[in-house]
């Protein structure tokens, strides 16, 4: 199910992280608030807010300089940051008044594919 990720607003591909690079950030990991989930009819949303401090350690090339916001972020750049949730969340949104919440969706009722 195509979800209209806005994919131009990504890096071309995944950016892996240093090992300095997550140094920085191993600090801020434990202060990241997970919201609640909430849902319309199609997906489930949930936002997560980021320490303000923590956006100032995150490589630049995560930032997007024309919106002074991240970029919206492949699974592998949100998780390498030290974001934690099951699977299937897309980060489709950044809130743009508060640059540090990230917003994510994914479906209505996802099942991982079977391995």
């Amino acid at each position: 199910m195509p979800m209209d990720i806005d994919v131009s607003r990504r890096n071309k591909v995944p950016r892996p992280l240093s090992d300095d690079e997550r140094a920085r950030l191993e600090e801020f990991v434990d202060s990241i608030h997970y919201s609640a989930r909430y849902s319309d009819n199609e997906y489930e949303y949930r936002h997560v807010q980021l320490p303000k401090a923590m956006l100032k350690a995150i490589p630049k090339d995560y930032h997007d300089p024309a919106k002074g916001t991240l970029k919206l972020l492949w699974e592998d750049e949100w998780r390498a940051i030290g974001i934690t949730q099951s699977l299937g969340w897309e980060h489709y949104e950044v809130h743009e008044p508060e640059p540090h919440i990230l917003l994510f969706k994914r479906p209505l009722n996802y099942q991982a594919p079977q391995q």
